[in-house]
């Protein structure tokens, strides 16, 4: 069994600008690897209504079963998610009740605590409301602006806000409940550190662990040089129907690729092992 397809989309100019490092993809792919799923692509655009559109039907048409989209969901003129995910499905935006009554009470809470005088649903807070129509709203427990959820056919298409704190809690609360059940699958993940050895020579010692493990990912970072070896650091991952298998797989590729590194000149850098 295959483990379910993401794609994430970042939405923002400030992303593209380089204004703004782009935390929440980082954030997103880890969690979503390790609960099993498999990112295939990150994409950011613009706050532009047909750049989001289009990236979001290309998603669609390369077939995935989890799109998530984060940024742009805020009352000012830029946050245009939304709107851009209305014209990929071809829905017409509505004012959402669930939504609009997650506005007006956490504008509620926030007169209660002297922030604000007046909770005036204003256009730009209706805006936070006003959904692409059969949606679900999904609770906002830091922010004003409700997540959402959307099933278009087999597809699940997840708008979370930009502010990082926010996307966070939505994805916990809300979504991280129904990829677990939905996916099934186990991640393993383990590294090493290693010394005196180079990576052209590492090449070789990889892929015959990886002809020998089939069923693992096997990669090498370069950490530098120190007192004049070289030092890489390997991640060993996988996936499988059950936790201990996919622990077992990874294991074993490491002591197979340890045995070979020794055996080549290479040394495990002990300090920082595992």
């Amino acid at each position: 069994m295959e483990s379910d397809i993401f794609e994430i989309i970042s939405v923002g100019n400030e992303l593209l600008t380089g204004k703004t490092l782009n935390t929440n993809a980082h954030w997103l792919a880890k969690m979503i690897t390790e609960l099993g799923g498999f990112v295939k692509r990150c994409t950011v655009v613009r706050d532009d209504v047909d750049d989001i559109s289009s990236s979001i039907k290309e998603s669609i048409k390369r077939g995935v079963n989890w799109l998530i989209v984060s940024g742009g969901l805020g009352p000012t003129y830029d946050d245009k998610t939304l709107q851009g995910v209305a014209k990929a499905l071809n829905r017409e935006l509505i004012i959402d009740d669930d939504a609009l009554k997650m506005v007006e009470k956490k504008y509620e809470h926030i007169i209660a605590h002297g922030v604000l005088k007046k909770a005036e649903l204003t256009p730009a807070r209706v805006k936070m409301a006003t959904l692409p129509k059969g949606s679900k709203a999904l609770p906002n427990p830091i922010g004003t602006a409700p997540g959402v959820l959307i099933d278009e056919g087999d597809i699940k298409i997840v708008c979370l806000p930009g502010v990082p704190v926010e996307m966070e809690a939505i994805f916990k609360e809300s979504i991280m409940p129904m990829i677990m059940k939905s996916i099934r699958k186990f991640y393993h993940e383990k590294s090493i550190h290693i010394i005196g050895i180079m990576e052209s020579d590492l090449a070789p010692l990889i892929e015959k662990a990886l002809a020998n493990n089939p069923l693992v990912y096997i990669k090498s970072h370069p950490k530098g040089r120190g007192e004049g070896l070289s030092k890489i650091e390997i991640q060993v991952t996988a996936m499988a129907d059950e936790s201990s298998t996919a622990k077992k797989r990874v294991e074993d590729a490491l002591e197979q690729l340890k045995s070979m590194i020794i055996e080549h000149g290479g040394m495990m850098d002990k300090e920082i092992m595992g």
